[in-house]
Order: structure tokens, then sequence, then C-alpha cells
């Protein structure tokens, strides 16, 4: 199982304290540092994936539950369809590319930590909001910091290419990521769908 190389030190400390614990005759303790390790590497890890092999698609940029399908500003010309997904402990926490583009634009906001499921946390919370423009559409995919997360990564800078399904961040610990659709996109999930990031089809451009 490959780690990503952020979470590395996340399972390595506790590693160690425990072989430290063990050497000290601590063993209660060594097996919950041991215990704790191997949390964290499932946590951290990050498992390939294929995107599919089909054009005018775009794909979850993240593994999770989807906790809300909204219109934004519907019937003006930015409107838009808002997609929210939460990312439990237990899901993968890599983001990855819902369309093939070049970004455009990274931007990252100091903010709260209030529940990844809270309406408002896509407005007050710690966030980093991607514009990726494709071919034929523009998507901005927010990064939205959770109750238990302290730490948003992107790996991405303006300017740069990405492919269909590409890692480009990930977010430690429970959390949030929203991703704003054109009209042009028919929406093919419904709030409580289980999607997996970089392959699971969430929409389809006319």
């Amino acid at each position: 199982m490959t780690i990503v190389r952020d979470g590395i030190v996340y399972v390595v400390v506790p590693a160690a304290l425990m072989v430290v614990s063990f050497l000290l005759g601590f063993w209660p303790v060594g097996l919950l540092f041991g215990m704790l390790s191997a949390f964290m590497a499932f946590f951290f890890r990050d498992p390939k994936r294929q995107p599919p092999d089909v054009k005018d698609v775009v794909v979850a940029p993240a593994d999770g539950r989807v906790t809300r399908v909204k219109q934004i500003d519907e019937g003006s010309p930015r409107s838009a369809t808002l997609i929210s997904i939460f990312l439990s402990p237990l899901d993968v926490h890599i983001n990855r590319a819902p369309i093939a583009g070049r970004i455009t634009d990274v931007s990252y906001t100091r903010g709260k930590f209030l529940m990844a499921t809270d309406d408002k946390a896509s407005l007050v919370n710690e966030q980093n909001a991607l514009t990726i423009e494709g071919e034929k559409i523009t998507v901005i995919c927010k990064q939205i910091a959770g109750i238990l997360a302290r730490r948003i990564v992107c790996w991405k800078q303006p300017g740069e290419r990405v492919a269909l399904g590409e890692r480009f961040g990930l977010i430690k610990f429970s959390s949030r990521t929203d991703i704003l659709l054109p009209e042009s996109v028919d929406v093919l999930v419904t709030e409580g769908a289980r999607v997996k990031g970089g392959t699971t089809v969430i929409g389809r451009i006319r």
C-alpha cells in the first residue's frame, strides 16, 4: 500500500514511539502507538485510480458521500450547480482533478473550523479553491477544512496542467470538497450517493 508523502511523518513517529515503548517494557503503551501508526498508514493511503476512458465527463474530486447538490444563482449568467462531498476519517483524502485542463487560479483562505457538513463551512472555514479551465468548461474545486482538519495541502500552481483524475492535493483528517459546475453540465449524482475520487462520473458535459 502506497502512503502519500505528506502523511509519512504521521506513520513514522508513532511507529518509532512504539519501538521505544517496547524496548522500555511499556507494552500496553507500545501497542497503542502501534495501532495509531497503523491507522495513520490507512488514513494516508494513496491508491491508484484509473479515470474513465470517455470524453466530456466530470469525475468526483474526492472520495466520500455527496451531502449537497444545489443550484446557485439559478437563471443568471453565473448559474452553477454546487456539489459537496463529505470525507470521513475512513475515506481516502487525496483530491483529484475533476476535469483535464489548466489551473488558472489557486486561492487559499484562512478561516474557522466548523463541521464540514455545516452550510456555512464553504463560506467561513479554511479553504483552498482551484479554478480549472478545460477544453469546454471551467470548474471551481474547493478543498474545505472540517472540525478535525487543520491543514490543506495543494501540490499545484497556477499555469500548471492536470489530467483527468490527477492528484492535486490532500486535506488532513475529516473534511469536505466542493465543486462548482456550469449549466452546460448534466449532474449525474444525487445527495446521499457514495463517490470515488478520479473514477466516479458525477457529470456529463453537453
